[in-house]
Formats: structure tokens, sequence, C-alpha cells
């Protein structure tokens, strides 16, 4: 049932989106297809729902910023503000909403905040010089995070509330479909990179991890409001993650794998001055691999069917639809296959650098 809702889904946006741009007025200016990628892909402070961007609906998210003392108002103040456009000498065009309100004295940028010098943002080089104040936004991202965060502790604590009232039972209902995930996170993931008996104490974490990284990813394939959150495709995101497994890995660390960083078995003493700094390197490629995989092929995905969408307007033909539209499901339906392997290595890989740390030296 779960897939037949998200093929629904996905056929209604596919359809509709292309449709509502294609409604719009002729005259405006050519459309962009990386302005409107981008869009889709990166944070914003509001929700945008459908219709022009910014004057549609949408939902305003509250900005909170630190600029000598906490500031908090709503993002409408920002994107409903003076709309500045400006072209620089190389010929590129940009857009500064001037905040109102609550929101004087601010301005929105490619969705960073900066404070205005005199009612000025100055700009050098397609960069704004001005300072930036802290900015703590509830953002799409951090709204998404929320939601998954809602979603996975709900899941979870349904779980419990089961096998406290029934005991150890076969399972039903949603513990029937989240059991078998459990024990293949157990078993599969955790005993068997893990094992020495150790690996109990990660279970908790690589759970959390693959639960976490599954339920953002399907968040962005079937969002709850059109126009869903890139979580998973943002790197401060992916990066936390993979800084929580390095972590997790040198804490959990024994002396014998310091010893194969710093005196590697086997090899020479002539080639430890070389082998030390590439152990020591690999250390942080481990995770950086982590970060990157997950990043690139959330956000790949979200790009290419962007892309394929955009082919209609490009060629100014809804014909193209025909082409378009079933390619972008197509991929819609592989990102769902995507969305749990990358949860499964991601809690795979972080089960096997964790087992690399705390494995005993064999004699």
């Amino acid at each position: 049932m779960d897939i037949l809702k998200h093929f629904a889904v996905t056929l209604f946006i596919l359809f509709t989106v292309p449709f509502s741009y294609a409604n719009q007025d002729k005259s405006e200016k050519p459309f962009d297809v990386g302005e409107m990628i981008m869009h889709h892909v990166k944070d914003a402070h509001e929700w945008h729902l459908w219709g022009d961007e910014h004057k549609g609906t949408s939902i305003y998210l509250p900005v909170i910023i630190y600029d000598n003392g906490l500031k908090t108002f709503s993002s409408r103040y920002l994107y409903h503000g003076k709309k500045v456009s400006f072209t620089d000498k190389t010929g590129n065009e940009y857009h500064i909403m001037m905040g109102e309100g609550p929101a004087n004295g601010y301005a929105l940028f490619h969705e960073k905040i900066y404070k205005l010098n005199n009612g000025i943002l100055n700009i050098h080089e397609g960069h704004p010089t001005n300072a930036k104040p802290l900015d703590f936004s509830i953002t799409k991202n951090v709204s998404s995070l929320f939601i998954g965060a809602i979603i996975i502790t709900s899941l979870m604590l349904l779980m419990a509330r089961y096998y406290k009232s029934n005991g150890a039972v076969a399972p039903k209902g949603i513990a029937k479909f989240i059991e078998p995930l459990v024990i293949v996170i157990r078993d599969d993931i955790a005993q068997e990179n893990i094992g020495h008996g150790k690996h109990h104490k990660y279970v908790p974490y690589l759970l959390t991890i693959f639960f976490f990284v599954w339920i953002n990813n399907l968040l962005g394939l079937v969002p709850i409001f059109p126009g869903g959150a890139n979580l998973t495709g943002n790197i401060t995101i992916t990066f936390f993650l993979a800084l929580c497994t390095l972590l997790i890995t040198l804490f959990s660390s024994n002396k014998n794998y310091w010893k194969h960083i710093f005196a590697t078995p086997g090899v020479p003493v002539a080639l430890m001055p070389i082998m030390i700094p590439i152990e020591l390197v690999g250390i942080l490629t481990k995770p950086f691999a982590l970060m990157i995989r997950l990043f690139a092929n959330i956000t790949a995905g979200h790009i290419i069917i962007l892309a394929l969408i955009s082919i209609i307007f490009i060629n100014k033909n809804m014909a193209w639809g025909a082409l378009s539209v079933p390619m972008a499901l197509f991929i819609s339906c592989l990102e769902m296959l995507v969305a749990v392997l990358q949860a499964y290595l991601f809690a795979l890989l972080s089960a096997l650098f964790i087992g690399a740390a705390v494995e005993e030296a064999h004699h």
C-alpha cells in the first residue's frame, strides 16, 4: 500500500507541476533550469507549496537571529519586502529581498540573511560584503529534521509499547514491519562486522543512523508538503552524521587499532615515515566518503528528476511530457530503492569502521 501511495503522489506532482509552470505568462523571462533546480534542492526560510516563487502559497518559517540581542520574526517579512534586482558587469542578474517591519535593516540574498549598511547591501563579484548576524532560524531542512525525528520516535515508542504489553510474541501491525529491519541491523550488520560480544552497545547507534537516513530520504521523495525538503542532500547534515561515526570509532578504538596505524605489522621500518601519514589520512577519508556518498546520491536523484521535467519548458511544448514525465516517474521509483540502500550502506560502513577500531590482535 505504501508503494501505491507513493506512486499516486508522484504522479500527481509530476503531472500538475509542469502544467502550473506551462500556464505562466509567455512574456516572462526565459525559463532558467539551473535556478529552478537549485531553488528546489537548497535550504530556505520558507516552505513553498505552490504558485510563483515568493508570491504563491508558502508556509513562512520563524527567523531567529542574534544581532545585538536575540530577534525573532516571520520570514514573511523578508520574502514580502522590497525586491531589488540588478545586473553586474558580467551580465549576472541578482535579486535581493529587503526586509520590512520587524525585518527592517536586513536583506535576504541566496537564502542568507545580511545586515544592511545604511539600507544598502554591498555585493562584490557576486558575494555580499555586509556582516551576517548569527542565524538560528527554523529553516525548511530544520523543519524536515523535526518531522523525521517525530516519525522515528513515534515508531520506536509504538514498538516498545507493543512488546511491553504483549511480551515476546509474534509481531503484528507496525511491529511486523519494523522488527525484521531491527534484526537485520543487529545480526547482519552489527554482529557480523563488530562481533566479539562488543556489538550490543553499538546497535542503538546503528539503528538510529539507519532509520534516520532512510526515513529522511523517503521524506524527500514523498513530501508531506509539495516541494519537500532535501535534508539528506544537505552536506552539513551528512557531515554531522559522518562526524558521529568518526567520533564513535576514535573513542572506541583500542591499542591494536593505533598499532596498525603507527606501526603496521609486516611493513619495513624504512617505509614507516610514508605509511603513518597515509594511515592518519585514512582515518579522515573513511567518514569523508560516507559524507559525500550520501550527499551526492540523494542530491543527484533530485536533480535528475527536476532536469527531466525541465525538458518540457526548455522545448516549450507540453508534448515532451509524454517522454519526460514517465522517465522522471521511473527515476522517482528508483530513488525509493536508493533511499533504503544508502541507509543500509551508511550503517554497514559505520559498523565496519567501528569493528576495525575494536578488533583485538590476532596471534
